[in-house]
């Protein structure tokens, strides 16, 4: 059986910003699927008061404000040890965890993780964060040459994936991009059809490969290229 059809976890955040060093995590989603449906799915989802301002733009996206944070999210400190733990055992029972953009949410848990003195994703595991499964570098990667954009909603609309709730709120996006993600199997057999290992790796030059281009397109710009080339930290 593939793994497509084994359990995934979806994991997704909403953030005060895009800074993965000094922005903080908002609102975490974590969704245990057993199969395509809601019906096969877990969630777990956290409102946390990071302790410092919500920009109005930011809560315009997430529709979290800082009172609204202060009133009823937790401390930011023991929702990092949870989604932190449940993130690790996933990982150490071979479940892959599945994240649109995930380099973002990532990197941004293990910023956290390490500003609140918590061992962060890697050193729970002993070794990298792995297999993740990022339907955005998958994307790119199959199917290069597709003019427009790749944000969740566009990507969705591709794939024929329809919403079935409030986009930006990190639960159902997690669901959303897990329904991406098995339509993107089915579409591309490759996807379904390779070892998480090696397709764990195989994001990794996918990521690189789109990475060095997009910042030979901002030079030609006279723009910075600033787009990393390391996936998925």
């Amino acid at each position: 059986m593939s793994w497509i059809n084994g359990p995934l976890l979806g994991f997704d955040t909403e953030t005060t910003g895009t800074n993965t060093d000094t922005d903080r995590i908002v609102t975490a989603a974590l969704v245990f699927s057993t199969g395509p449906g809601r019906a096969g799915e877990t969630v777990a989802t956290w409102l946390i008061d990071p302790g410092v301002e919500i920009p109005e733009a930011a809560a315009r996206v997430h529709g979290i404000s800082t009172a609204h944070a202060q009133q009823y999210g937790v401390p930011s400190r023991p929702a990092l040890e949870e989604i932190a733990a449940r993130l690790t055992e996933a990982l150490q029972q071979g479940t892959p965890i599945v994240a649109f953009n995930g380099s973002f949410d990532l990197r941004i848990i293990e910023a956290e993780l390490t500003r609140h003195d918590l061992p962060t994703l890697a050193d729970r595991l002993g070794h990298d964060i792995a297999p993740v499964i990022d339907p955005l570098v998958l994307d790119r990667g199959l199917d290069r040459f597709r003019k427009g954009k790749r944000t969740l909603s566009a990507v969705m609309e591709h794939y024929g994936v329809q919403a079935d709730g409030t986009m930006h709120t990190a639960d159902v996006d997690v669901s959303m991009t897990l329904d991406v993600l098995r339509a993107m199997a089915e579409k591309f057999p490759e996807v379904g059809g390779t070892e998480l290992p090696e397709l764990h790796k195989k994001q990794i030059e996918l990521h690189r490969a789109w990475a060095e281009n997009f910042n030979e397109f901002l030079k030609k710009k006279g723009k910075t290229p600033d787009a990393s080339t390391t996936w998925p930290l």
